[in-house]
């Protein structure tokens, strides 16, 4: 009797409508292919833990709704909390596009020097039928040829997006593949051409 009665009150919460909420999930690395340097660089990645403003490392995806105000939003949610979000994108898109490996956790190769990138996220806004907006500093270094060399540099991506709250993660995984793609060819030239430019053409 038990068991009819729990099952009575399970289908009459369903009939009210009093259902859970469908919770549904993001992540940040692109499916797109990316395009890369025919021949490896010279040079390995160590890509170490992203940093994220606390507010904003969950898996709950927070909006802006104005200026001052923002919202969780508890039925859009990343696979996993934003700072992992950033770090499996950015390390993807960095070893695809310079078609060489993220040693971060693995064992080093010496024959080739290995470039540590550190990134710190300032600004992370999704602010729906505006702009994703992605502000961050970040620094390489390298010991090369005896040397301890590194570079400072900053990145202020905005993408513009619609009404569409779809075009919103779109826009997420575009940015930080913006991201990746200038620290690979700041890297690149750094390392292999010796100019320690941040901006690009």
């Amino acid at each position: 009797m038990k068991v009819i009665s729990s099952l009575i009150l399970c289908i009459t919460s369903v009939l009210a409508g009093c259902t859970s909420p469908h919770v549904r999930y993001h992540t940040l690395v692109s499916s797109d292919p990316v395009s890369h340097m025919v021949a490896p660089p010279e040079f390995a990645i160590d890509l170490l833990p992203v940093g994220v403003p606390a507010q904003l490392d969950t898996q709950q995806v927070v909006v802006r709704q104005s200026n001052s105000r923002m919202v969780v939003l508890d039925n859009d949610r990343w696979v996993s909390p934003l700072g992992d979000e950033l770090q499996n994108a950015l390390s993807l898109g960095m070893t695809q596009q310079l078609n060489t490996v993220d040693v971060a956790g693995l064992a080093q190769d010496n024959s080739k020097p290995v470039v540590r990138v550190l990134i710190q996220v300032r600004r992370f806004d999704n602010w729906p039928g505006n702009a994703v907006s992605l502000y961050a500093e970040w620094s390489l270094s390298v010991q090369q040829e005896g040397k301890n060399r590194r570079l400072v540099c900053r990145s202020n991506i905005t993408q513009p997006i619609g009404e569409d709250p779809a075009q919103m993660f779109r826009a997420g995984q575009q940015v930080v593949t913006s991201l990746s793609n200038q620290i690979g060819q700041v890297a690149t030239d750094w390392v292999t051409k010796g100019k320690d430019v941040c901006h690009l053409n």
